[in-house]
């Protein structure tokens, strides 16, 4: 207690200072990863590392100790290579001055892009043609636009419902609508998720593709299975499952629609999580009345 008083007495303002930029620094690179798959990564470093310490303090460990304290050169290079997708989306976002939001569409757009998503969703889910839309927010799509055909198109149903049309070209990928309010590319390509916490663990490639979308960035991603033509959204990694027209409106109205403030600060990313686990839970409970 009596060295804990004399540090706080020793403290001057430089040092209080300080203190606060470095403490700034480390909560925003937990700002620019949060919502990633590098947090995983790094919290079950992090729990390995510290566990692993306290077992060597407490059980006085001499070879365990110094493996640890020799292998922190060791994990200084291995986190570049860990963290390599996060580290360049997070430089990415630096270039181009959009580490603290992206510019989004107007209300107006957002509220007929949601409109527009639920009239082609409902027609799709009728003839079970598969779909995957992917809406942008903060995190860059660039890399996954790319991949695809370039479209620069208004959302409408009709050209939604046309695109995912079996035997066209473009039916075999992802549509991805950019923050103006337009599709970016059709066919694009999306990364798969790893996870095994899906509602079915039988799902597809096109289910898990929206998945992984989601992980690796807040954008949202609506997907309509070929087989059942039943709908889903996802956000975060998490996927609320068999929706129907008016709880999708619900959800994309939540999470995309206007006065969304994701955009602007962590108080949309918490917004997110409290209504992510408000509808899941609303979804467990339909689906035990109708059991």
């Amino acid at each position: 207690m009596d060295q804990i008083t004399f540090v706080l007495q020793s403290l001057t303002l430089s040092d209080i200072v300080d203190i606060a930029i470095v403490s700034l620094l480390f909560y925003s690179v937990t700002f620019l990863f949060r919502g990633t798959q590098a947090v995983t990564l790094f919290r079950g470093m992090a729990l390995i590392v510290i566990g692993l310490i306290m077992i060597a303090a407490v059980f006085r460990l001499q070879a365990l100790s110094w493996l640890l304290v020799n292998g922190l050169t060791a994990l200084v290079v291995a986190v570049p290579i860990i963290f390599q997708p996060e580290i360049r989306r997070v430089l990415e976002r630096l270039g181009r001055g959009t580490v603290f939001g992206t510019r989004q569409a107007p209300d107006e757009i957002r509220a007929k892009i949601i409109d527009e998503i639920c009239a082609a969703t409902e027609k799709l889910s009728e003839r079970r043609h598969g779909a995957l839309i992917v809406l942008q927010r903060n995190s860059s799509l660039l890399e996954y636009i790319r991949t695809g055909t370039a479209m620069d198109s208004q959302v409408s149903a009709d050209i939604l419902v046309t695109i995912f049309w079996p035997k066209t070209e473009l039916h075999d990928g992802a549509v991805i609508i950019d923050n103006d309010g337009r599709i970016a590319s059709a066919a694009s390509v999306l990364p798969l998720t790893a996870s095994r916490n899906l509602p079915n663990p039988n799902m597809g490639t096109r289910h898990r593709a929206a998945v992984g979308i989601s992980e690796v960035g807040d954008a949202l991603c609506v997907v309509v299975s070929e087989e059942t033509g039943k709908i889903a959204i996802t956000n975060t990694g998490r996927m609320i499952p068999r929706l129907d027209t008016q709880r999708l409106r619900m959800v994309l109205s939540a999470y995309y629609g206007p006065s969304d403030t994701t955009q602007t600060s962590w108080v949309g990313r918490m917004r997110d999580t409290l209504s992510d686990f408000r509808l899941r839970l609303q979804a467990q409970r339909e689906q035990q009345v109708k059991q």
